[in-house]
């Protein structure tokens, strides 16, 4: 069983916000795994899990708020018995460039509460995080974090989201090291006169939220609409 946390806070004002793209992956994750109707609330998360294209997942919301994660991250464990080499965190990172993914086995916390949280709970460093660039705070990082993604921004989360969600797979199947390898030099690609517009394979939503990708058309989901799975 592979545990993946994604980091965030409950509540409303918080949905869709820069601190809360750990929990929009994993939305990203159950969407595509049909897990919508599932999960539960247990050891102060949110849960839900099951077979996914041949790899035992569990999924896992702390409902603790974001300083208090290592709290519910502890408790998951112990229930699981799982170590700490099958736990992946996925967590917000204003040091990065806004979609930019960086896979990390171990080190400390870089000054995220959550992930320090995590740190002193199981007196250890050594479990692995995938950090999703949300972008340089400026003067007020707390704002920054706390805020909704701008409109350039959501025209590329959905895109975002995807590349993460494909990330924590290839970490699930092939562990941190490969998947550093992989995604760690991925970025979105810039958008531009000669790069494809709404409409096209590759292109931003148009007006109506629908993406075209070369598997079909996907509609972009507005942060109201990424409820936790219940």
């Amino acid at each position: 069983m592979k545990i993946v946390v994604g980091l965030g806070n409950p509540g409303r004002e918080y949905a869709g916000t820069r601190h809360n793209i750990g929990w929009l992956v994993l939305d990203r994750i159950v969407e595509r795994a049909g897990w919508r109707e599932r999960g539960r609330e247990r050891d102060a998360a949110r849960v839900v899990g099951g077979r996914y294209r041949g790899l035992d997942l569990l999924l896992v919301k702390p409902l603790t708020y974001m300083n208090d994660s290592g709290r519910a991250v502890r408790k998951v464990l112990a229930r699981e018995r799982a170590p700490l080499s099958d736990l992946l965190v996925v967590v917000d990172d204003f040091a990065l460039p806004f979609g930019r993914l960086r896979f990390r086995e171990g080190g400390g916390a870089g000054g995220h509460n959550g992930l320090q949280s995590i740190i002193d709970e199981l007196a250890s460093e050594r479990f692995s995080r995938l950090r999703i660039g949300i972008g340089e705070p400026g003067p007020n990082a707390v704002d920054h974090v706390l805020s909704q993604f701008s409109p350039e921004e959501r025209a590329r989360l959905d895109e975002l989201l995807d590349a993460a969600a494909d990330a924590v797979e290839t970490w699930a199947r092939e562990g941190t090291n490969r998947a550093a390898n992989r995604w760690n030099t991925f970025a979105l690609a810039a958008h531009g006169p000669d790069l494809p517009a709404a409409g096209e394979i590759g292109g931003p939503p148009g007006p109506d939220g629908i993406r075209r990708t070369a598997t079909g058309w996907r509609r972009v989901l507005r942060p109201e609409e990424r409820e936790r799975p219940r």
